[in-house]
């Protein structure tokens, strides 16, 4: 099965699942040009509020619409750097409740073994973006749910790990290393784990301000990685606001 995307679509999924913190925003910004003309401020100081708000608005879809729509994240032609064997048997897709990679990957390794796990927990995952995402994702066949601590696969099992916008969802870096550890576990030692994420850098900073925040560092991640048990750690920009991390057992 194909999944053909819309036009647009990455900046619709933002839109629609993030649309609290757009009502918040314009009505925070609502009340806040209201009381400055009451209070008879310089035009000065309300433009530059105004300007504030907007950008912090509409930055995030800006760059939103390049990463996700127009530089080719989901054709996965990125995959050449990452210099992976082609010929893979078997591959494992890790999701934390919204899958929009796992059809699409099936279409590039089409004789691979694909199998796809979901860690998504309604109790320590309960952002409202994540529920609403969860509502209209496309499952994909055979999708197991699991726990982070738990992969349900024999060890050296998989030739690739993907881990695609997912793993940031595990805010404790304490169950970041047991996650990690289980995809070691899977990982044959000639296999890969692929991860692609948003970093808590300056780039991402500008373009989502204070939002920034729901990524980590590059610092954090490296760290996360060796004490699971990761020798090499290989850092790839894909466009300056997204990585794709490698590593190996």
């Amino acid at each position: 099965m194909e999944i053909k995307r819309k036009k647009f679509q990455g900046v619709l999924n933002i839109l629609s699942f993030n649309r609290h913190f757009y009502v918040i925003g314009l009505s925070v910004l609502a009340i806040i040009i209201l009381s400055l003309i009451f209070i008879g401020c310089s035009n000065t100081l309300l433009y530059s509020i105004i300007a504030l708000f907007i950008y912090g608005l509409l930055m995030p879809l800006i760059i939103s619409a390049y990463v996700y729509d127009y530089s080719g994240y989901y054709n996965l032609n990125w995959l050449k750097a990452c210099d992976i064997d082609t010929q893979a048997k078997n591959i494992v897709n890790i999701n934390a409740g919204f899958d929009e990679t796992s059809f699409i990957i099936k279409n590039r390794f089409p004789e691979a073994n694909l199998q796809v796990f979901d860690f998504y927990n309604q109790e320590k995952h309960t952002e409202p973006a994540i529920v609403r995402a969860r509502k209209v994702s496309i499952t994909y066949p055979n999708t197991r749910q699991i726990s982070t601590n738990h992969i349900p696969l024999e060890d050296n099992a998989t030739d690739i790990v993907f881990l695609l916008s997912t793993a940031h969802e595990i805010r404790n870096n304490t169950e970041k290393v047991q996650f990690l550890k289980e995809c070691h576990r899977i990982c044959k030692p000639t296999g890969k784990v692929i991860m692609v994420e948003h970093l808590r850098n300056l780039p991402n900073f500008f373009a989502f301000s204070i939002g920034f925040t729901h990524f980590f560092s590059n610092k954090t991640w490296k760290t996360v990685y060796k004490k699971a048990g990761f020798s090499p750690f290989k850092n790839i920009k894909f466009t300056p606001f997204m990585s794709i991390i490698i590593n190996k057992p």
